[in-house]
This record gives C-alpha cells, sequence and structure tokens, in this order.
C-alpha cells in the first residue's frame, strides 16, 4: 500500500472527529462558533499529549545525566507552551454571546475533566488528590492521572541529576514523598546557590526550569482571563466553580527553591 499525506497521518479520521452538538434555533443547524471552540480544545489535547511525551523524555535525560538532551527537550516544551499561551488569542476572537448559543449544549463535560492536563500537572510536581474526583474511578481517564500519582517528578529527576554530578543534594530533597507538592528545602537552596554563582551549565539547565514554571503560570494566567471575559464568574460547565476557582491556581511556583533564591543572589 502506497503511504500518502492523508494516510500517514490519518487525515480522514481526525477531520471526522470534529461534531458540534448545538442546533440554531432558526437554522436547524450548529452554532458557528462551536466548530472553532471543538478544534482549540482538541488542539489542546494534542499538545497536551506531545508535552508528556517530551516531559517524559525531559526526566528520562535527566536521571541519565544527559545535560545537552535534557535542555534541548526543555527548549522544546518552552516553545510549545508559547504555541499554547498564543491559541488563547484565538479562542478569544469567540464573544460571550457566541459562547452562550452553544454552552447548554456542552451538559455535563468540563476542561476539569481533561486527564492528560492532570497528568501534565502531575509530571511538573503539582500533585492535588482532588482532582482524581473529576473523572470516576475505574475509568481510563481516571486511571490514567492516578498513575501519575506515584511517579517522580520532573524536579525529582533534576535533583537526581544534580546529585550525580557530584552537588550536594540533601537526602531529604532525593527521597521525599514524590505524591506531595514540592516543598522548599533551604539545604538545597544552598547549593542552588553555589550553581548560581560558579556554574554555567547547571545555571541554564535550572533557567530553563523557571523558563517552564513561568510559562505554566503564564497559560494559567491567561486562562482565567479568558475565562472571565466570556463567562464572568458564572459557574462552570459541568458544575464547575470556573474563574472563581481558576483565580486560587495563579502564581503558585513549581518549582519553589529556583525562585526563592532570588532574593540571595
Amino acid at each position: 500500500m502506497i503511504t500518502t499525506y492523508g494516510s500517514y497521518l490519518q487525515v480522514p479520521g481526525l477531520l471526522a472527529l470534529q461534531k458540534p452538538v448545538s442546533v440554531h434555533p432558526t437554522t436547524k443547524a450548529a452554532e458557528h462558533d462551536e466548530m472553532l471552540f471543538i478544534i482549540i480544545h482538541q488542539v489542546y489535547e494534542l499538545w497536551f499529549k506531545q508535552q508528556l511525551h517530551e516531559g517524559d523524555y525531559l526526566a528520562r535525560s535527566l536521571m541519565a545525566g544527559d545535560h545537552a538532551q535534557a535542555s534541548a527537550t526543555l527548549s522544546r516544551m518552552l516553545t510549545i507552551l508559547k504555541t499554547m499561551v498564543q491559541q488563547i488569542d484565538v479562542l478569544e476572537t469567540m464573544t460571550p454571546v457566541s459562547f452562550l448559543s452553544f454552552r447548554g449544549f456542552l451538559s455535563s463535560s468540563s476542561g476539569f475533566q481533561s486527564w492528560q492536563f492532570r497528568e501534565f500537572e502531575f509530571l511538573l510536581g503539582n500533585k492535588n488528590p482532588r482532582v482524581l474526583a473529576h473523572n470516576p474511578e475505574g475509568s481510563a481517564e481516571h486511571t490514567a492521572i492516578a498513575a501519575r500519582w506515584n511517579c517522580p517528578t520532573v524536579w525529582d529527576a533534576f535533583a537526581h541529576f544534580l546529585a550525580g554530578r557530584g552537588y550536594a543534594v540533601p537526602s531529604e530533597v532525593l527521597t521525599r514523598d514524590v505524591t506531595q507538592q514540592i516543598a522548599e528545602s533551604a539545604d538545597f537552596q544552598n547549593t542552588l546557590l553555589e550553581i548560581y554563582h560558579g556554574h554555567p551549565a547547571e545555571r541554564g539547565l535550572c533557567e530553563l526550569l523557571v523558563d517552564l514554571d513561568e510559562g505554566v503560570q503564564e497559560w494559567r494566567y491567561r486562562h482565567v482571563k479568558m475565562v472571565e471575559r466570556t463567562i464572568g464568574f458564572k459557574q462552570g460547565t459541568g458544575g464547575s466553580p470556573g474563574a472563581a476557582y481558576l483565580r486560587t491556581t495563579l502564581f503558585t511556583p513549581l518549582f519553589p527553591d529556583l525562585w526563592a533564591i532570588r532574593t540571595r543572589l
């Protein structure tokens, strides 16, 4: 069989995945902007899949002590994050009235149910057991998130990378409970300060992690503002808290030690 562009990329199947459910009261056709809404969110899920693919590769590269590959992978993840943020500009071309024309048809579906985003959060160290409840226990989605629960994070891989290079990494950092949120370590900060003052290669890797942390925070902020300008502080679809909850996720760093040392440099 000859491989074509369409067959390799599964284009016919891909284009069949956009299935609007709304019905315009007059034309009986789907509301115009629902297609945009579907495509944007499907693209986000593809980017989440790629970020998980890259994030796992990043963790393996760090554990293997491969500085060059870890740096290259982080750079790619940052570029993808920029694209994810810019996609919000496209979504914001949809007015609140346009969204409300089909919002009711979304029924119980909610962005809170995006299991790939929850996996991505867990991979980066933001582990909140409450998010497991957004998908039914026993479902494939719940299983995928739960599988990440006991897995080390990118931060854990980074700590082992530094230890493998002979830096003093506290045992409580190397052996921490990976199901818990990443906590600050004054002793680890001392090592990071040493790196920042005299080890440019490792410092560069630290800064890429800060860029990743800041990029995720930027995406969260843009997402919150997009929700606010679209539905204000109404309850989200599927009974989710909407913008009120999303605001509570802002400005919380993934890698607190890398931010804490700024005041000591």
